[in-house]
């Protein structure tokens, strides 16, 4: 058998093997991991002598470890556990014991042998094994030797058991619960009990014998100390024996200056005692027992940290590792600081601890590498949180809080290596980016502490900035002047309100004194013409942030409207393509203030707006007209359209006389009306460029619609009408898009492009638009739309019904037949997939919605015209079907539906003839509107109610949207019944409650006499609870 095993490990896990055989050999394996004897003749077959190969022994010991920790049944026995104890040991005593005739294991096959033996330590250490540190430990020393712990490779097999029993018992990163939780504890427990100071006492003997001629060694013993320090005496480490051992190992050099494991090993190692919990007290004295003031300030001194400071040679790991101990150590002394419980004397020492790491740790707050930087962010968060809980600080706090804030400050400027905008330095970029808004809390933490410390630093700093541009000009350090603006920028989260850390409702004075004057400064500066592109991006987001400057200080509006129109035109396409953007948010936010200058900058920008669309393929080259940089030329067109709207913000400002507007929207519309009719006939025989330029400029005539609708937040949201010159203009657009729109209709991009148009143009059309709607209709639901483009166009619809309700009835009348045709061939269209589905969950849900609306707003009459007759059973039938279907996406649809069918009722029932209450009763016989409509009602109104709650997918006694649903269903019987009375009360009588088996004698009592549909609604969620 052995044999058979041996050959299908190798068959399998050679790759010169046929298939066939290798999924015969992996099927056997696979057979074999569930086999509970294979693991004997496994055991047989890694122990034996000739070794198999490496493959056969790797694959050997993992179905010896699947038999030993198998989770779903119970483990080996104890004969079995002790039989495997028995031929591990003796194979480890061959090979380890230091009379082995071969090399020891590869270190892949020591690795899972020392899982194998982990998993017997947890399953018989308790009993069983009770010797088994003893057992490993022998092997780290020769046969008849003096010198401890001088069998090398016995040495590395403990070492690795020892890292491997943590992993498996003390790792906190891996929850553990229940019984192993237990188990583990157990055993921890019974570890410090027998063998604990043996095991620190080999760590000793380890790095004594060791620590001059094995560095790997030395490393490995460092690192399994560190791991069991977290849940062992202290005192086993903390000790002169200990402590003379690995403070030199701290304080090695290399001789070359390079990168030394041993040391950054013991600098992990002292990180990790220090983060031992254990009292206030215990820690303070702790970190002065360590020395490790000293320890970091000679390592912050040693060559590699700073001689080499700035070079090549800068040992970042080492950096790292000190910065993780700095950190570990800053956070236990806060945490010190901040238990009221602890004794003064405590405090004292926690006090100047935190003094004297200060320096240390904004010495490695401030490194350049932003890695390191990191690595400390956490305490000195830590820091400041403590402070901001003082209500008045002591000198020796405030005093600390100017160094914090340079360094954070300092941190914040670009380095002297980045070259801004490279390709190439992108990521970098981005994760300097990254780095400054976690900067930017800190910032925010030192001015929650000492507002005006943060107030008067960053003052000088831009003044000093500002200053020094006057001087030196152009010739002055670009970051020193990006690092000022970002300031500018970060300093509005005083001055604005609802801003900062604290979230005040009012803004800090002084704060906006102080950002007046630096806008002022900023403004008067001349630095929109600072060669630097990252300098104009910056000023231009400035000027966008802080609107409420220049509404006090309109003076200074036409200056910076020109430095925009002259930046737009910018050569970096980076700094480009933002301005425009940039440019609308300015125009658009002071639209009220510019003036009339629309000619002036039409005139001026007017050779950025003419469209070139671009066909952008895989394989297109990387030198595109509008691929200047990383922008595609997708990019680009989009950032071209915030020009478009912002020519409409600013040619319909209060300041321009409405002919004048008309004929700037003129101006910028006639050249795109030419390039249409040009591009028209090419796009209809499918030439992809030509049809890319109608889709292009299709969008960019909405987009200037936008500019010039542009209902600000503080109007009301019944629009108002447009002026007639700027709806005339825009209903050429309008004619223009709908011939794009006839011609090209088959082309889905082309119809989602007219569909943005036709909403954006909405604003500026007015009533102008509904003599238009039949032919939006007919293009925007071709027969090649798909549900989602029906769904958002009766999403559009709606909007144009709430808009113009008490204009549109007649061309509703007129489009309403039409409009349902094509919207019921979309719900019955088959369905293919989740996408489609969520498609057709998303057009009933507007098509009711659209239902909706016209019913809310009073223009239910066109659903029952003469021109619409013919529709209206197919239309109730429709919604009927879509409240009736309780499918999870359907649930909103349904309620929508449930209400259109009470409105119905409402509507079209009749007057009310039933006196609802304490002693119902009926005044007449039902009278409709519509002959009829009493007792259609009762059969399909009605009857829908009851199919959906005898469905056993509708539970609203535990489902919020069923409940609504069911909300619904109550005020829609309950209206049934106020229109029909007796009629409808035989009715259930007769037909309802024999066929669904129930008496319904206490539902009509509550039906009868409910003030509201609330009663009716708790009634059935109680009826059909206790019916399932």
């Amino acid at each position: 058998m052995d044999t058979q095993i041996e050959n299908a490990i190798e068959i399998a896990w050679n790759p010169s093997s046929e298939q066939s055989l290798k999924v015969q050999a992996f099927d056997f394996l696979n057979q074999l991991r569930s086999d509970r004897q294979s693991w004997q003749i496994c055991t047989t077959l890694f122990t034996r002598d000739p070794r198999p190969s490496d493959i056969v022994r790797y694959v050997s010991l993992e179905i010896i470890n699947n038999a030993v920790k198998s989770l779903d049944g119970p483990s080996l026995d104890g004969p079995s556990l002790i039989y495997l104890r028995n031929s591990l040991l003796d194979y480890a005593r061959r090979m380890y014991g230091g009379n082995a005739q071969s090399q020891p294991d590869p270190p892949h096959i020591q690795n899972k042998l020392t899982q194998t033996l982990t998993c017997l330590f947890t399953s018989l250490y308790k009993e069983g094994w009770e010797s088994f540190i003893d057992d490993f430990l022998a092997l780290t020393t020769l046969p008849n030797s003096s010198t401890p712990k001088d069998n090398l490779p016995g040495v590395v097999l403990y070492l690795r058991i020892l890292g491997s029993i943590h992993d498996e018992i003390a790792d906190v990163m891996l929850a553990r619960q229940g019984d192993y939780a237990q188990r583990n504890n157990d055993l921890k427990d019974l570890i410090r009990e027998r063998d604990m100071r043996k095991i620190a006492g080999s760590w000793q003997e380890i790095i004594a014998r060791h620590g001059t001629n094995n560095d790997n060694v030395v490393e490995m013993t460092l690192r399994v100390l560190g791991k069991w320090v977290s849940w062992i005496d202290i005192s086993l480490v903390i000790n002169d024996g200990m402590l003379n051992l690995l403070l030199p190992l701290v304080g090695r050099a290399n001789p070359t200056g390079g990168e030394d494991k041993i040391r950054d090993a013991a600098v992990d190692t002292f990180t990790e005692i220090v983060a031992k919990k254990m009292r206030p007290g215990d820690k303070t004295e702790l970190i002065q027992i360590l020395r490790l003031r000293e320890i970091v300030s000679q390592l912050l001194d040693s060559p590699p940290l700073s001689n080499f400071k700035g070079t090549a040679r800068y040992d970042t790991d080492l950096a790292e590792a000190v910065a993780k101990l700095v950190n570990t150590t800053m956070a236990d002394i806060v945490r010190v600081l901040e238990d009221n419980k602890v004794e003064n004397g405590t405090r004292g020492k926690a006090e100047q601890l935190l003094q004297d790491f200060l320096p240390s740790l904004l010495r490695l707050f401030s490194d350049e590498y932003d890695e390191i930087c990191s690595t400390v962010i956490p305490s000195l968060t830590d820091i400041l949180t403590f402070l901001r809980k003082i209500e008045v600080l002591p000198s020796a706090y405030s005093d600390m809080l100017p160094l914090i804030l340079n360094a954070i400050v300092s941190k914040m400027r670009y380095d002297e290596t980045t070259s801004w905008g490279n390709e190439d330095e992108q990521t970098d970029e981005a994760e300097f980016q990254e780095l400054r808004k976690r900067l930017q809390i800190l910032q925010k933490s030192v001015s929650a502490v000492d507002e005006n410390l943060y107030i008067d630093y960053l003052s000088d700093l831009v003044a000093r900035s500002f200053s020094n541009l006057e001087q030196q000009g152009s010739q002055m350090d670009w970051r020193d002047l990006d690092l000022a603006l970002y300031e500018i920028y970060l300093f509005g989260e005083l001055a604005l309100p609802n801003a900062g850390l604290t979230q005040k409702s009012q803004p800090s004075a002084v704060a906006a004194e102080r950002l007046a004057a630096m806008m002022s400064k900023m403004v008067e500066s001349g630095i929109a013409n600072f060669p630097h592109p990252a300098i104009l991006l910056q000023y231009m987001e400035i000027c966008v942030r802080f609107p409420a400057f220049f509404e006090a200080q309109q003076r200074y509006i036409p200056q910076v409207l020109e430095n925009f129109v002259r930046l737009v035109h910018h050569n970096h396409v980076r700094v480009r393509t933002r301005s425009w953007y940039l440019f609308l948010r300015f125009v658009k936010q002071l639209r009220g203030m510019v003036g009339n200058v629309a000619g002036t900058v039409i005139q001026s920008i007017s050779d950025l707006l003419p469209i070139k669309a671009e066909v952008t393929s895989n394989d297109a080259d990387d030198d595109m007209s509008s691929d200047e940089s990383d922008h595609s030329a997708d990019a680009v067109f989009n950032s071209q359209l915030y020009l478009f709207e912002a020519v409409g913000c600013i040619s319909s400002t209060i300041a321009t006389p409405e002919a004048e507007q008309a004929l700037y929207a003129r101006s910028v519309m006639e050249p795109l009306f030419s390039n249409m009719s040009v591009h028209l006939p090419q796009a209809k025989s499918g030439d992809a460029q030509a049809i890319l330029q109608i889709h292009h400029i299709v969008m960019a005539l909405g987009t200037l619609a936008i500019g010039f609708a542009d209902w600000s937040a503080n109007q009301t949201n019944r629009r108002p009408p447009p002026p007639k010159a700027i709806s005339d203009e825009f209903s050429r657009a309008a004619e223009a898009i709908l011939i794009a729109l006839n011609e090209l209709n088959t082309n889905g991009e082309i119809r989602a492009a007219c569909r943005s148009a036709f909403s954006r143009l909405l604003g500026v059309l007015g009533a102008a638009v509904l003599p238009q709607l039949p032919q939006w209709i007919e293009g925007l639901l071709s027969r090649s739309s798909s549900k989602d483009e029906m769904a958002m166009f009766l999403r559009l619809l709606e909007q144009v019904v709430y808009n113009f309700k008490g204009e549109i009835y007649n061309i509703l009348d007129l489009l309403l037949t039409p409009l349902l045709e094509r919207v019921f061939g979309g719900l019955s269209e088959p369905i293919s997939g989740t996408d489609d589905e969520i498609q057709l969950q998303e057009l009933r849900r507007e098509y009711v919605s659209f239902v909706q609306v016209i019913l809310v707003n009073d223009l239910g009459g066109v659903l029952v015209s003469a021109a619409n007759q013919g529709a209206f059973e197919s239309l109730v039938s429709s919604i009927i079907t879509i409240s009736k279907t309780m499918s999870h996406g359907n649930l909103v649809a349904s309620r929508i539906g449930f209400n259109c069918l009470t409105r119905m009722a409402s509507q079209w029932g009749g007057p009310d003839i039933v006196i609802i209450g304490e002693n119902p009763g009926s005044s007449g016989a039902p009278a409709p509107a519509i002959a009829g409509f009493d007792q259609f009602m009762i059969d399909r109104f009605h009857t829908a109610c009851w199919e959906v709650m005898q469905d056993a997918n509708f539970k609203p006694f535990n489902d919020a949207q069923a409940k609504q649903i069911m909300n619904e269903i109550s005020g829609l019987q309950q209206t049934i019944y106020a229109k029909t009375g007796d009629t409808f009360i035989q009715h259930m009588q007769t037909v309802t409650f024999p066929q669904i088996g129930m008496d319904g004698t206490d539902y009509l009592r509550v039906l009868t006499t409910a003030a509201d549909r609330k009663p009716i609604s708790a009634y059935i969620q109680q009826l059909l609870k206790s019916r399932r």
